[in-house]
C-alpha cells in the first residue's frame, strides 16, 4: 500500500516538474540525480565504513553509529539511483552527513513506535555482596525490570 502511494506521488511530482521545465529537462534532471547519487554513495560509503574496517581489524567490532550510518548511506544510495524526485530528496537526507542524524532519529522513533517501545525501561537493583555456589562465592546484583503489565524478577 505504502509503496503504491509512493510510486503515485513520484509520478505526480515527475509530471509536475515536466510541465514546469519540459520533458527533456526533466529526463536530464533525473539522469543527473542518478549520477549524483552514485558519486555521493561512493564517497560517503568510503567515509562511513572506515571506522567499521578499523574495528574489524582490531577485533573489537561492536554495534555503533558507523553501522547505522552505513545502512542509511546504502538506503540513500538506492533512493538516489532509482528514478524519482521524492526519492532523491529522501536519499540526499540519508547521504549527507549534516542531515543523517535527523533521519537516524526519525527512523529510530518510527521503529520504536512500530515495536511498541515507549521510552526507557526502568530498572531497580540492589547490590548483594556474595552468593554461595559450589564453585565458590559469586558477586550478584539483584534486580527487577518493570514492564507495562508485568514484573520480571
Amino acid at each position: 500500500m505504502l509503496a503504491g502511494l509512493w510510486a503515485l506521488a513520484e509520478i505526480v511530482v515527475f509530471a509536475l516538474v515536466a510541465a514546469w521545465i519540459g520533458v527533456g529537462w526533466t529526463l536530464l534532471a533525473a539522469l543527473a540525480t542518478t549520477v549524483l547519487g552514485w558519486t555521493l554513495v561512493a564517497r560517503q560509503m568510503r567515509d562511513v565504513t572506515a571506522p567499521l574496517r578499523a574495528q574489524a581489524r582490531g577485533g573489537t567490532l561492536q554495534r555503533s553509529r558507523a553501522a547505522t550510518d552505513a545502512g542509511l548511506v546504502a538506503a540513500g544510495g538506492v533512493l538516489m539511483v532509482l528514478p524519482g524526485f521524492l526519492g532523491d530528496v529522501v536519499g540526499l537526507l540519508c547521504l549527507l552527513p549534516p542531515t543523517r542524524p535527523l533521519v537516524r532519529a526519525a527512523v529510530g522513533r518510527g521503529l520504536a513506535a512500530k515495536l511498541g517501545v515507549a521510552g526507557p525501561v526502568r530498572v531497580r537493583s540492589t547490590r548483594v555482596e556474595t552468593f554461595p555456589r559450589p564453585e565458590g562465592p559469586v558477586r550478584v546484583i539483584e534486580g527487577e525490570v518493570a514492564g507495562e503489565s508485568h514484573l520480571i524478577r
